[in-house]
């Protein structure tokens, strides 16, 4: 066959290095048994060749058939910090420690260990991803193409966003607000949040505008002859459901992202309840506030945005400060 018996291409292979005949003894097991396919199989063959070249380095040198507990828990270390902080990393470590789990555990079941070396080990924790935040810049961006629109479609969209911007409510608390969330005073809404507790969330001047603007819209989006069931929505809809949902609401956010030329995968509403949150720690709010408007339970959750909001410090610091900038040009 044309092309047959050529190299692949990528970066030419390490020749292997020797491994304990048990380690062929697994592989063989994982084929006959489990039904592995080469590939896999292959996988496993790397990862433990891997561990196997750094016991032999280290001083005095250990075999993999050998290895401690102390030996296989120095060669997660220095996988770690081989790794960094790379989106795969996390995954690298766990995929290594399940191979060195089911080797040892072979490896006892075949009476060629007495004990499991592996049995003890933690594997590593799931990192928590940092929400994903649209800058001042770009909420404004959101805030000025609603605007634009006009008529009742963009005053709705405009109080939307104000509001979700100004309180940080999850999409699904919003869109289903009653008409009586909002106070007398028209100066806040108190929303039923998860397990049925309630919070009270203040309006910013803009949103206080934003929502007054649209109230007297509200029978322009009311189905005929279901007026009645819709009265007591602050946000009805045309929609089979008779209540704007949080499918519809996230598609206008994208048309809007496209329209004033921000990218739509990374707008929706959730993102701009990232904002709410990562905007006014910015700003010098205290976590206690935020948590209690975002309505988390739990002080770890609202957290996350310290993160956010510690990491975009650093880099104004690391950019902007007189001397860093001197250490960057020593």
């Amino acid at each position: 066959m044309a092309g047959a018996g050529k190299p692949r291409p990528g970066r030419p292979k390490a020749p292997p290095r020797p491994l304990p005949p048990g380690v062929d003894a697994f592989l063989d097991m994982l084929v006959a048994e489990r039904g592995a396919a080469a590939n896999t199989r292959d996988a496993y063959a790397r990862d433990l060749r891997d561990v196997a070249a750094f016991l032999a380095a280290r001083r005095g040198g250990t075999a993999l058939d050998r290895a401690s507990t102390d030996d296989l828990r120095a060669y997660l270390e220095h996988l770690h910090r081989d790794t960094g902080k790379t989106p795969s990393a996390g995954r690298t470590v766990a995929r290594r420690l399940s191979a060195l789990r089911q080797y040892y555990r072979f490896l006892v079941s075949e009476g060629l260990r007495a004990e499991d070396p592996a049995a003890v080990l933690d594997g590593p924790k799931p990192g928590r991803s940092l929400p994903k935040i649209l800058t001042e810049a770009d909420v404004a961006l959101l805030l000025e193409g609603a605007a634009r629109r006009g008529g009742p479609e963009g005053r709705r969209l405009t109080a939307l966003l104000e509001l979700l911007y100004a309180t940080g409510l999850r999409v699904s608390e919003l869109v289903g607000l009653p008409l009586a969330a909002l106070t007398r005073d028209g100066r806040a809404l108190v929303v039923r949040g998860k397990g049925g507790k309630e919070r009270m969330v203040p309006l910013s001047q803009p949103a206080k505008e934003a929502l007054a603007a649209c109230l007297p819209d509200r029978p322009y989006f009311m189905v005929p002859g279901r007026e009645a069931r819709q009265q007591g929505l602050l946000f009805p809809s045309r929609s089979a459901a008779g209540v704007l949902t949080r499918q519809r609401f996230g598609q206008l956010m994208k048309e809007l992202a496209l329209e004033v030329g921000l990218d739509p995968g990374k707008v929706s509403p959730h993102v701009l309840r990232h904002c709410f949150a990562t905007h006014l720690l910015d700003h010098g709010a205290d976590l206690r506030s935020v948590q209690k408007m975002l309505g988390h339970a739990d002080i770890g959750t609202t957290q996350i945005y310290t993160h956010v909001a510690g990491d975009r410090l650093r880099r104004t610091v690391e950019t902007h400060h007189p001397l860093a900038k001197r250490r960057g040009s020593g």
